[in-house]
């Protein structure tokens, strides 16, 4: 009978809709009572409005660091009492400036000039092409060389000036500051290393000089112009290009 036949969905239709997911896990007992208290007290106590302020302490004015001196006093920490752990340390002395004495020797073929300061007439006897003049640590002086020696260097000096009649090979600095040099006669090479300031005197007879300079600045060269000498500036920036595979570097003349 149709009385008694069960429903079916009809051949081809879409599938019945899954189940229902399944209800949440119970909260772990004493979780939900716990949360539940601390909700319920925050809202009790904005319930109460302007009156939530009424079981807070009241500060009185002798409580009061700003109107009580005594309070004030008691806030300062003494120098005395003050821990050494915590003291800053003192800054570490300077390095006190070279008291070593002055010397000026000839070592076999080789003079040493060392620890001068503020004399402006050092005169230096040499007497032949094969000694050398070494200059260290010198300050404010002046130095002659008389007769002609095979090189002359100049080390760590400040505010110094060598004047030389002739060198076989070179006349050199390295590590100045704010030094002059000045040849009557022949000079073959000048060398400048590490100096920042170098004026250069030169002669008719060494207009021929090979300068070489490395990480040096303020170096200007004086050329003899009749009885004047005129001051060219020797460069410190220079520009490099790549040409056929080789490098060719000239002087910046945007810098100078």
């Amino acid at each position: 009978n149709s009385s008694n036949s069960t429903a079916r969905p009809a051949t081809g239709g879409p599938p019945p809709p899954p189940p229902p997911p399944p209800p949440p896990a119970p909260a772990p007992a004493g979780q939900e009572s716990g949360s539940g208290d601390a909700r319920s007290a925050l809202l009790d106590s904005l319930n109460q409005g302007e009156d939530i302020t009424r079981s807070l302490k009241k500060v009185t004015d002798d409580q009061k660091t700003h109107k009580n001196p005594e309070l004030r006093a008691q806030g300062v920490v003494k120098a005395g009492e003050m821990n050494n752990s915590h003291a800053p340390q003192a800054a570490a002395p300077k390095a006190a400036q070279s008291t070593a004495p002055p010397m000026l020797e000839l070592d076999g073929k080789k003079w040493n000039v060392e620890n001068i300061h503020g004399n402006s007439n050092v005169v230096i006897e040499t007497t032949g092409t094969n000694q050398s003049v070494y200059i260290y640590r010198c300050n404010n002086s002046t130095f002659s060389v008389k007769g002609k020696c095979n090189n002359i260097i100049m080390d760590s000096c400040k505010k110094s000036a060598v004047l030389f009649e002739a060198v076989v090979s070179s006349c050199e600095f390295i590590n100045c500051q704010s030094v002059q040099m000045q040849v009557t006669q022949t000079c073959p090479t000048i060398s400048v290393d590490k100096t920042d300031g170098c004026q250069i005197f030169l002669s008719e007879a060494s207009l021929g000089v090979e300068l070489i300079t490395a990480k040096s600045s303020e170096m200007n060269l004086m050329i003899p112009t009749g009885e004047e000498f005129v001051e060219h500036p020797i460069p410190e920036q220079f520009k490099t290009t790549i040409s056929a595979g080789k490098l060719n570097t000239s002087p910046n003349e945007a810098a100078a």
